[in-house]
């Protein structure tokens, strides 16, 4: 238990430059302690005791604002940033060292009693307002911009933006030290669109050029004759 409390402040640390001390990240991280409330609520759930498990995350959500179902399953290092209005659904699964934004909603699109909310593998990154909707898989060290929806499966290192969410760079895997969103770096859908149109003119200027010349130069043996 103390192993598991030390690694969430450590995470803390690794993830937010603003935290200065232990002190100020144990009383001061509603994020924090969102994820303990619902470690407690958890192991109520796990053993059936379904009431106490729901009672004890709707006391973590009064406290934090942060709802997260007790049934939910989430790895090692999670780390809920500011934390107000998240969401986490009942089915939802996340890896380890994954990161989450205030104002995230892991949701679902049926009602029925079935896998419905979304799976997060290690290392993803989740901006502020994004809602990720459906039982499908966020790969692993993928990036989900600000305020998108998304509402398909993303592919390992992947950067999704947008409403719907779309596929703006698939790279390559990364050895990075600990998961980072880097909004400044996110690319801008269309400024690649209006990229993509010029590099098509470029082609056709190409194209063109060769048949001006082709053109040229039958007129040329046309006249010799």
């Amino acid at each position: 238990m103390f192993k598991h409390i030390r690694e969430d402040i450590n995470s803390v640390f690794d993830r937010d430059p603003a935290a200065r001390n232990v002190w100020e990240i144990i009383f001061c991280y509603p994020g924090l302690h969102a994820l303990w409330f619902y470690r407690i609520s958890h192991w109520f759930w796990t053993h059936e005791f379904f009431f106490a498990g729901r009672f004890i995350s709707h006391l973590g959500r009064f406290f934090t604002g942060v709802e997260i179902h007790p049934g939910a399953k989430i790895g090692r290092k999670f780390f809920i940033d500011h934390g107000m209005g998240v969401v986490i659904g009942e089915t939802a699964e996340i890896g380890d060292n994954v990161t989450l934004y205030h104002g995230v909603t892991l949701g679902g699109v049926t009602w029925d009693k079935v896998k419905r909310h979304p799976t997060l593998l290690d290392n993803v990154v989740i901006g502020s307002g994004a809602k990720i909707l459906g039982p499908f898989t966020v790969g692993k060290g993928a990036k989900i911009g600000s305020n998108s929806v998304v509402v398909k499966a993303v592919p390992d290192n992947a950067t999704v933006v947008g409403i719907p969410g779309r596929m703006v760079m698939a790279e390559e895997k990364k050895d990075e030290g600990r998961a980072d969103l880097q909004h400044g770096q996110l690319p801008d859908p269309e400024a690649k669109a209006i990229a993509c149109l010029f590099d098509q003119i470029r082609e056709l200027e190409r194209k063109y050029d060769i048949l001006a010349e082709e053109h040229a130069e039958l007129k040329k043996r046309i006249a010799d004759k």
